[in-house]
């Protein structure tokens, strides 16, 4: 009797079992059904989705590129390259003995680089090749050191540390940023444009003149204290055997035009100076000269021959006086008979 129960319930157990797998086996199938008529449905609405987000991707580049007209934001230098790789340091710094209009040159193409560093004033007992050794400590590739003699006349130094070339200028007509006071401005750190007149793609010491003044004046892409954008230009002119320096802003004609490349003005900014060169050394602050300006004068020959026009007067008033008569001579000419016929 209590096998016959317990077979009993174990047939019972397995005819449940079987009742739930048929259960189960029924709905599988039925979904499975399902599946396969929705299939087509399904992969339409995916379709579907897949050409909205087409079209609304093509309207965002649309709307990017029209609020972005120089295309910045696709260009490959800007997104793929975001480290800061051309390493350009710049040391500028002066001699003892400079004056406020020097110094404050100084200070302000120090605001022009935001790749600079400083450095105290350089003693005049020193000698020039010690500055190799400050710019080694200050990490920097480049020098621009400014030389102050006699408190009137200013030389520049633009070299390229520590293997060279050198170049040495003279600078003359000098004007502050504070002391011009003109209209224009531009962000501080901001990167600039290098703008070459076409004499330093002709001349071969403006060639490499170019090179150098490249190197120590243009911010490096991607500095840690410069802007990634341009909004000022500095300018370099062979002009008179002598290079002209102008610095100006790039600011739009109106509100409205703000990113039409076409509709942008400059407005100077200062400093102003010109840069008459002297020589140019292989060598770090030093080493054979590679070239030498034939047409400079040295302020020191220039002033010694204004005293020497101006030692003896009574003389000067002499020769003044035989160029007079000399020419007075020159202008007068034969008579000519044919005049009285007339009178």
């Amino acid at each position: 009797m209590g096998i016959s129960k317990k077979r009993k319930r174990k047939r019972d157990a397995e005819d449940r079992e079987g009742d739930e797998f048929d259960e189960a086996e029924g709905m599988g199938s039925a979904v499975a059904r399902a599946v396969d008529l929705d299939e087509a449905v399904v992969r339409a609405e995916i379709e579907a989705a897949k050409a909205d987000a087409e079209i609304q991707d093509a309207d965002r580049l649309k709307q990017e590129k029209a609020n972005d007209p120089y295309l910045l934001a696709e260009a490959e230098y800007i997104q793929k390259d975001t480290r800061w790789r051309n390493k350009q340091r710049t040391l500028v710094f002066c001699s003892r003995g400079v004056t406020t209009r020097f110094r404050h040159l100084c200070e302000d193409i120090r605001k022009m680089l935001p790749h600079h560093k400083t450095e105290p004033k350089f003693d005049k007992s020193s000698k020039l090749q010690d500055i190799n050794e400050v710019c080694e400590l200050k990490s920097c590739n480049n020098a621009i050191f400014f030389e102050a003699r006699k408190k009137m006349d200013l030389y520049m130094y633009l070299a390229r540390v520590p293997a060279g070339p050198t170049m040495k200028f003279q600078v003359l007509n000098i004007h502050t940023t504070d002391e011009m006071r003109l209209a224009g401005n531009c962000l501080l750190g901001s990167r600039p444009i290098l703008h070459f007149d076409k004499h330093f793609g002709d001349i071969s010491f403006l060639k490499l003149m170019k090179c150098l003044l490249t190197q120590a004046f243009g911010t490096p892409r991607n500095h840690p204290k410069s802007k990634p954008f341009h909004d000022h230009i500095m300018c370099f002119y062979y002009l008179d055997k002598k290079i002209w320096f102008r610095h100006y802003q790039i600011a739009p004609e109106t509100p409205e035009k703000a990113d039409d490349p076409e509709g942008q003005i400059l407005t100077e900014i200062g400093p102003r100076f010109v840069l008459d060169p002297i020589r140019v050394s292989s060598g770090s602050f030093g080493g054979p000269t590679l070239y030498a300006n034939a047409f400079y004068m040295s302020p020191t020959a220039l002033r010694s021959q204004a005293k020497q026009m101006m030692r003896s007067p009574y003389k000067r008033r002499l020769e003044m006086k035989a160029d007079r008569k000399f020419r007075e001579e020159e202008a007068n000419f034969e008579e000519d008979p044919l005049d009285e016929a007339f009178e």
